[in-house]
Order: C-alpha cells, then structure tokens, then sequence
C-alpha cells in the first residue's frame, strides 16, 4: 500500500493526525462532549416514536425500552461503559460516528454522501473568464490556508460559545481511500513535508499544479493563471479514460479496482499525487441550458454529480475532501466528503473566498520562469478498462434515477417568523413536515442536522421530528372546523417544541448518537445487540424519509445531496432575509416520491403559513 508513511494504518486513528503545536488554535476552550442522561434519553426516544407509530406497538416497545432500562439491567451496564470511554478519550461518539456513518458505508460517494454547494452564477460565458475566476478562487483558498496556518482564523461562536475549530486542517490534503470493509482517510497535511500542489482537472485529464514558489510564498493570481493556460492547452479533448469515473462505484466495487490499478507504478505515482494533493480544481465544460427556471436545478446537479458520462463526471475524484468546480458558463461551487468536512467551516471557506474575490490582485508576479504543470498519466490495462465501462454505467443510471429540483421561494424569508418570535429553522421544519403530510397523508421520521462543535472533537446530532405538538398541527391545519386562532396556537406549540428539541441536540443531549453509542458500546463488549435496536420501531424510526439540512450563509448558495433511503427525500434550505433557496431531491425509481411536486406543496404550504401569520396580505 502506497502512503504507508503518511497514512494512518486503521481508520480508528484518522483525527489523532493533528498535530498537538495546532491544538491551542484548533481546540480553543471547548469542553468535553457529555454523555446524556440514559433515562432522558430513553424518554425522548418514546416521545418520538409516539407520533410515528400505532398504539399497540407502542405499547411493545415501551415495554421493552422499560426492559433495556431498569436498574441493574443491560442499558445501566451500557451507559456505564459510555461514561468510562468518555473518560478516556477525547470525544465518546466522534470517532464510533464517522467509522459507522461513513467510512464503513458502501454506498457511491457521488449523490448519496458527498454535498454539493451551488453559489451564484459569475458573470461571465467563455473560458477566458472562466480561468481568471479560478485563479482567484485558487489564491483565495490558499489565503484562508495560510491564515489558518499562522493561527489567524477567528474561533467561531455558536450562541455564545466557542466552537472546536479541529476539522480546518483537516480539510487540506486528506483524501478518502477506499477498501474492501471499510474505508479510511489519508491526511498528510501535518507531515514534515506537506504537500505545495493542487489537483486541476479538465476533459477527464488530471494535472499537478505546484501553487507555491521555491521560497515557499505562495503563487500570485497572475501566474496561477498563466499555468491554468499551459493546462488548457494541454487538455483538449481526446479519448482519453475518465479516471475519475471509478470513485463514484460503490465502495467494495472501487476498492477492488483501486487494488487493481495501484499495481502499476506509474498509477501509483498519479493516484498518490491526487490524494496528497491541497485540494482539486475542476475545470468543467458548460452546463446544458435550457430555462432560466430549470438551470438553477441543472446547475447544482452538475455540481453534485458532474452532469453523468458525457458531460463533467470524469472531472471528479469524489474521494478527494474539498472539489471546486468552475465552469465555462459562470456556474461555480463546491463538493465535499463528509468523513473530515461538514458544512459549517465549508461555508466559513466559501465566505472568506467570496470576499476575496471582490479585491483586486495584491501582488505583482516576479519575473521567473515556472515549470510547467506536470500532467498524470495512467497505464489502463484490460481489467481497468472493464472497470471504468462499468463504473460509467453504474453512475449514469443513478444520475438519470435522482431528480433535482432548485428554487428560490421569494414569498418571505428569515424575517417573517422572527417577526412572531419564532425560530425561522423550527418553522421551516414544521413546514416540511406538513408538505409531507400533504403529499403522502402520513408524518415520516425526518432528521436535521444540529451541530456537536461546541465539545471537544464534536460532529454533529440529529434533531427528529415530527413531535407531538407538530402532529397535532398538521392535522388541525387543513380542517375547516379548527378556527384560525387554535391554528395559529398549535403552530407556534409545535414550532416551539421543535426549538426545545434544537436547544436540547445543541447541550449535548440529543437522543440519536447515544442511542448508536449504546448499541455500539454492546458491540464493543462482546454482547449481542441490544433487543430495542432490532425491534422493528427502531427500523422505523431511522428509516429518514426526510433528510433535511439548513446552510444559514450570506449569500444566495443552496445545498444539494441526495435521500438517505430509496423512497425519501433531502430537503436543503438557506433562509435569507426575504427568501428562501430550497433543493429538493428524489429517486425515480421510487413511484411514490416526486421532487417536483414536493417542491410545488412546499411553496403552496409556506404561502398558506404567511396567510396564517398574515390574514390580510
């Protein structure tokens, strides 16, 4: 295995690669993650299960959650272990998380892990452009690494407190390697020698772009752009493979070809130059334009995806953790592997590179002679050809299945709840869940994402829904005998116990990561699975119907990924002051979901919602 003097021999050991001389910066002042109250949780797990399931078998797993619970029996003894390991390690739940989460995942990174995020389209629509912006965005990025570097990136706050800013370093030279149980991630970052080059991408062909000078300052725009013009000239279109097809298999499937095209030293050499590299750029040709009402969805699709075979998909290496992508007709973003990126410090990133943006070039470019990009070339045997014939099948059909829908609800924003003293999120949430409601007649389980970076190595915990009190909504809000004043009363119970379960997640105590740490915590004694945790409530209760995430940023950018399971959707939003960006996907595969036309109720229930709070707009 090539890296082996880099890379972390097991995946368990993937964030101890931090270096202590950081942790000062990194760390700041958070404590340590809290393991929750056993019988609170257990309590909360019911309450949640409540709106979910029918009475009777309710009442079987509230007589077995009682089992797992009494004193002296098999929860205490769990709970007891979850206390020693938080003792003992940094963070109780982090590492256990990203193995079972992500790294043990079989699943292809492309749509069903990987989050892609669309910004606004530069002004501009020919690649003379398209390389000037991506000059600037390659110096910008290398501007918020140095500043990370000399301890000049402000520690971020959360209601107060400061979070651990340990994922930062984490997100330049790490890659995800593939294997045949399980994945790993590779960070060479913090080795005595780090890496001083990017990736850069184009017609599927990979090249080695050095971004700082001999002396170790860093490139100017003006010379990243005169090498991304050597790249250009270099890479027109040939028959060339698209490599990076291949990390979009599923994991088994690559890791088996990764095994196969490492035995060539000249693969190892290109792959190793990939892997270690700061991050990639991908250079991509024009997204398809057909409306002005369809391109926002195409745009964050080709972002997420790369558009299928035909298109930009050989542009992406989606083990790589950071992926920008420029294209040709002013679409921009990123795409990001969630085993050591979340999108909080993705959007501090994306931040600091749009306010760059907006300066002129602070350095003239000194007047030396640059070596010239050196391209990556494979050697493609038969077995390696067959190999991406495959993974280029596989990703075609799964692109065709998911359905993307972008839009931009300009009805209200942030604002208008604020203006009846409620949480916008909570209130965008229990919205949802009456759009759900709505479509399929039923509340499914729908988890959001709250963040854990206020402890100690912290990730992050779900927030569930639906509650009670957003069931009893939904089911008053479209009964004309229910007048409008109880309607209004059961929204804001229901949105205020969706903003104490919020408040609850935030302190630690969310139910969902404890719960995976007991079961895990029995694993690791050498115990059975608990019986709570092969009951079918459990089943019921994490089979999300409704991924959702918030991506609260300044600017009009949306979120996209695809559903957790085969008959869901995922729902990102970005509340702005006076709208809302959503992306809504689904499978086609899936007869009973649409994104389409839960994009359509969605706008229908906030305008509803508005006439609710506002009866005479």
């Amino acid at each position: 295995m090539i890296f082996k003097n880099i890379y972390p021999r097991t995946c368990r050991a993937w964030l101890s690669l931090v270096s202590p001389r950081q942790e000062p910066c990194f760390y700041s002042t958070v404590p340590p993650q809290p393991v929750p109250p056993l019988t609170q949780t257990l309590q909360g797990y019911l309450r949640a299960l409540e709106p979910l399931l029918p009475p009777e078998e309710l009442n079987h797993t509230r007589r077995m959650v009682q089992e797992f619970g009494r004193p002296g029996g098999l929860g205490p003894q769990l709970q007891e272990g979850l206390e020693r390991r938080a003792r003992h390690t940094k963070n109780w739940i982090t590492d256990w998380w990203v193995q079972w989460a992500y790294l043990e995942s079989r699943q292809p990174l492309a749509v069903h892990s990987n989050p892609a995020i669309s910004l606004p389209r530069r002004d501009y629509n020919d690649w003379r452009s398209q390389l000037l912006f991506a000059s600037k965005l390659i110096a910008a990025v290398l501007d918020f690494r140095a500043k990370m570097q000399n301890g000049q990136l402000p520690v971020e706050y959360m209601r107060g407190k400061p979070l651990c800013m340990e994922l930062y370093p984490l997100l330049f030279s790490s890659c995800r390697i593939p294997g045949p149980k399980h994945d790993y991630v590779a960070h060479c970052g913090n080795s005595r020698r780090s890496p001083t080059h990017i990736t850069v991408v184009r017609n599927y062909q990979f090249f080695q772009l050095e971004v700082y000078n001999s002396d170790g300052s860093r490139m100017t725009e003006s010379q990243i752009h005169s090498q991304l013009h050597r790249i250009r000239s270099q890479s027109w279109k040939t028959d060339k493979e698209p490599m990076g097809i291949l990390t979009s298999e599923h994991r088994h499937t690559w890791g088996a070809a990764y095994n196969r095209l490492l035995r060539d030293k000249l693969n190892q050499e290109s792959v190793r130059m990939i892997e270690t590299g700061l991050f990639s750029l991908c250079l991509d040709s024009p997204v398809m334009r057909i409306s002005d009402e369809k391109y926002a969805s195409r745009k964050a699709a080709q972002i997420l995806h790369g558009g299928g075979t035909y298109s930009n998909s050989g542009n992406r290496w989606f083990d790589k953790t950071l992926q920008f992508v420029v294209g040709e007709d002013g679409s921009w973003g990123i795409l990001y592997e969630q085993a050591t990126a979340e999108g909080p410090p993705i959007t501090n990133l994306l931040h600091h590179i749009l306010e760059y943006c907006e300066k002129p070039d602070p350095k003239r470019a000194p007047l030396v002679p640059l070596p010239m990009p050196k391209k990556l070339y494979f050697h493609i045997d038969r077995d390696i050809k067959r190999d991406i014939e495959q993974a280029k099948q596989n990703l075609d059909i799964l692109i065709n299945d998911l359905d993307v829908h972008v839009f931009n609800f300009k009805g209200f924003g942030k604002e208008l709840p604020k203006e009846h003293n409620m949480s916008p999120n909570s209130f965008i949430q229990v919205a949802l869940q009456l759009s759900y409601y709505r479509v399929h007649n039923e509340v499914c389980p729908a988890c959001d994402i709250a963040s854990q970076r206020m402890f100690r190595g912290g990730r992050t915990e779900y927030i569930r829904s639906p509650t009670n009190q957003a069931l009893k909504f939904i089911l008053a809000f479209d009964d004309q005998s229910v007048s409008r004043e109880a309607k209004l009363q059961l929204l804001r119970e229901a949105v205020d116990a969706y903003s104490e379960l919020t408040t609850q997640a935030l302190r630690g105590h969310g139910i969902d990561r404890h719960l995976l740490g007991l079961k895990l915590q029995a694993i690791e004694e050498g115990l059975s699975i608990p019986k709570i945790f092969m009951d079918t409530a459990y089943g019921v209760a994490t089979h999300w119907k409704l991924r959702t995430g918030q991506v609260p940023a300044n600017t009009d950018s949306v979120m996209c990924f695809g559903p957790l399971v085969p008959d869901g959707y995922a729902v990102c939003y970005n509340p702005q002051a006076d709208h809302v960006h959503f992306s809504i996907t689904a499978f086609n595969c899936c007869e009973e979901t649409n994104a389409e036309t839960m994009a359509r109720t969605v706008k229908e229930t906030l305008c509803d919602l508005q006439k609710l709070l506002q009866p005479t707009v």
